[in-house]
This record gives structure tokens, sequence and C-alpha cells, in this order.
């Protein structure tokens, strides 16, 4: 990239930054001009990172890449972080304590340090929780009031703590009684048509709300907000006591980071490792996969040497041989993709599980026997032999039966061993669709043909 583009950069950076008073400023945008500017000149970021306004510097940094994250976080001063993990919500401030803490945990301490007493105890709080717990992803801030607050009392409150930007992204009031349980949740656009003069326990029925506890596990709480559409959800303690919520812009996280997590597992590619930027830490993790890949491929070769006086005598069988582990390795891939999401969504378990099987099965013989038809007329025409029509159809059929069937089943079992599903899946769908297309391609041509 030229210099003048990096002098384009930095006057975009400045000029953006200036914008801060009228209101334009978002963090993303600061961390995307960063990120290129970081691409090109690393002396230039470090530089640029200074100039970002300190109650911005928390939300941007959490915006920026890992590794790039990493080296802000190595760069910037422990009071600078303090200040910055102190201009965040506390789900987020405790986000980026982790992330100090994997870089430097001596630096992490210091930083707690700076912190005052509420933040610290808010942050201790929150790190308790596993990291696949609603807990870990819940913030403390919130909007609540007693049965016995009147609403108006409860609006005045709201307006004084966005005055005093202690709260972001309200969209309920959370009703508590006496010994802080959660009994109800009344939505700011409900709260409206209310008599501001009366009491919640006088306006109040019976209301249905939902909650989840603390120790839910996150991907459970994500499918909630995906079925109900919802914006926020209560989270309380195990004796039903309101301890924080949990809002949609981290649920887009989880599910982000879920969909990733998925598409590199089937590739056999690791979201980490990709965050290098040396090439060959990236070349050793994917070169794992690819050597089993290769394994495979050899046991597919071995297969076909088995036949090779068949493939001498029969030249138009080496032309139609790939065709057969092609289309059964897409058909396969087809079905493993379809397990793999519905079981990350939840929709499949073991319970139903031999349901999903048949209709990924079902759904491939119709494939496979539509395609038989047409790759066998095509290939009797072609070599003028009905009897090589008949193998590479019947072939064609049993090599996408096998592989539907390993795309479904290959997920679930993974599944049951608590191993990630995508993970391996389509090299060993590859492996099987190759073996079994070659050996039943080329074992049904020995038979009929030589």
């Amino acid at each position: 990239m030229p210099m003048k583009h990096l002098s384009e950069m930095q006057h975009a950076f400045e000029q953006l930054i200036g914008d801060e008073e009228k209101g334009s400023l978002h963090p993303s945008e600061i961390a995307y001009l960063l990120k290129k500017i970081r691409h090109e000149d690393k002396h230039e970021f470090f530089i640029m990172l200074r100039e970002v306004p300190q109650d911005y510097l928390g939300d941007v940094l959490l915006e920026l890449p890992e590794k790039i994250k990493d080296e802000a976080i190595e760069f910037l001063s422990s009071q600078e972080l303090a200040q910055a993990v102190e201009s965040l919500e506390s789900d987020d401030a405790t986000d980026l304590v982790q992330d100090i803490d994997d870089v430097d945990e001596g630096k992490s301490e210091e930083v707690i340090a700076h912190l005052d007493e509420e933040d610290r105890e808010e942050i201790d709080k929150l790190r308790r929780y596993d990291e696949d717990q609603a807990g870990a992803w819940m913030q403390i801030e919130l909007f609540d009031a007693t049965l016995d607050e009147s609403v108006q009392n409860s609006i005045n409150r709201l307006k004084t703590l966005k005055e005093a930007d202690e709260l972001e992204n309200i969209y309920q009031v959370f009703i508590i009684n006496d010994q802080h349980r959660l009994i109800a949740t009344v939505a700011l656009e409900d709260l409206i048509l209310f008599d501001f003069s009366k009491t919640y326990r006088e306006l109040l029925d019976t209301r249905e709300f939902r909650s989840v506890e603390a120790s839910t596990d996150i991907e459970e709480v994500a499918s909630i907000f995906e079925q109900f559409d919802l914006s926020v959800l209560p989270v309380v303690d195990w004796q039903g006591r309101l301890v924080g919520r949990i809002t949609s812009d981290d649920i887009y996280d989880v599910i982000e980071d879920r969909a990733t997590d998925q598409i590199y597992n089937l590739a056999g590619v690791d979201d980490d490792v990709e965050q290098e930027d040396k090439a060959f830490g990236v070349a050793k993790k994917r070169g794992v996969w690819l050597g089993i890949n290769m394994v495979a491929a050899v046991l597919a070769s071995f297969v076909i040497s088995m036949f090779e006086s068949t493939l001498s005598a029969f030249i138009p069988l080496a032309i139609l041989m790939p065709i057969v582990a092609s289309m059964g390795g897409n058909a396969g891939l087809q079905a493993l993709t379809v397990m793999v999401r519905r079981i990350a969504l939840g929709e499949i378990d073991f319970s139903n599980a031999r349901e999903a099987i048949l209709r990924e099965i079902s759904v491939v013989l119709i494939n496979g026997i539509i395609f038989a038809l047409i790759i066998g007329v095509v290939a009797g025409l072609w070599f003028d032999s009905y009897v090589l029509s008949l193998v590479i159809g019947f072939s064609m059929i049993i090599n996408l039966f096998i592989a539907g069937f390993v795309g479904a089943v290959v997920p679930l079992i993974m599944k049951r061993l608590q191993i990630d599903p995508a993970v391996g899946s389509s090299v060993m769908l590859t492996m099987t669709t190759d073996i079994i297309g070659f050996f039943t391609f080329l074992g049904l041509a020995s038979i009929f043909l030589v």
C-alpha cells in the first residue's frame, strides 16, 4: 500500500476524532481505521492509538482484532488501560481485564489495582463464572424498581442515571420484591401508559416473563434470544434474585463466534491461529488436517491400485471414476453441513437423531437415483456400453447412500464423544466417500466389464 494511502488514512482518522463533539464518533469506525493503519505502519498505529479519546479507548480496544488488541495492550500503560476499563459497562470491562490478563498477568493486576473498589468488586464477581455461563456475559448495570415505588419516582431515577451516563441500552424496568427476587418485567414502551402517580404494586397484574440463571450455558441463552426475538434477558441466581441482564449485542457476538467456529472447523482451520501474521504458524496448523487428508488420499489411491488390471483393460473407467467420488463427496458435505448446523442450533439431539438421519439418507438417495440415471445415459451414449452405464449408475447410488449416512452420523458420533461435531468431520467424510466410491465403481466394473 503506497505511503499516500497511509496519509489519507491518517487524515481520515484525525477527522473522525475531530467529530467527537458532533456526536458522530463510533468505536467500530476508529478501530477499523486503526487496523488499516497498523497493517501499513506499526509505529504510526501506536501514535494514533494515543489520540483516541479516553472515553472511547475501551470500546475501541474490544473492537480490534485479537492480535492487534494484544499489541495495543502491551503498548499502553496500566493507568491508561485502567481508565479504559472504567469507561466500560461491567461485562465489557470484565472482557477487557481478561484480555489484559491473557497478555500480561502482572499488568492485569496493576490495572485492577488502579480501579475503584466498586469496579473491582463487579469485575471480580463476573470473573467467577465460567466463560460459557450466562453470568460471564451479563452486565450488572440495570434499571430495577421495587413494588412499592411509584412509576414517577422510578422514571426520575432513570433520567438521573442516564444523565450521569451510568446506564445504556435500557429496554425494560425489572420489578423486584423486598428479597430482591425478580417478579415482573415491564417494557419502557408499556411503562408510558401507566398512571405515573401509582406504585407498581397497584398497577401490576400477573405477568409472565423470561429469565435465565447465571449458571445457564450461553449457547442455551443465545437460542432463547433467537427463538423469542429478545432485546434483553434478565439473569437471576439460584434463588431467583436479580443479578444482571444480557443484551442482544452480546448475543450477536456469541452467534457470530459460533458460526465462525463451525465454518473454520469444517475446513480444519483454527480461528486463533488465523490471527497470526507469520505464515509458518498458520501453515503448521492447517498442515495437520492436510496431512490427515493426504493419508486418506493415499488409502483411496491404494484402493485404485487394487484394480490396476481393470483400469488397463477398460480405459473409460479412468475417465468416469472421478465423477462417482466427486458426487458422493458433495452430497455427503451437504448432509454434514446441515447436521452440524442443526446440532449447533439445538434442533437435533439423540432423541430425534434417527428421524434426522433417515431424512438426510432419503434426500441423497433421491438425488442419487436421479443423477445415476443421467450419468448412466451419458456414459452409455459416450462409450456405447449399456453395461458401463449400469455400473456407474449403481455405484453412484451406493456411494451417495454411504455419503449421506456418514454425513449425518459422524457429527452425532462426535457429539456423543463430546467433540465439536464440525472438527475433522469433512476429512472423515472425504476419506469414506473416496474409498467407497472407487471400490464400488471399480469392483462392479471388474465383475461385469472385464
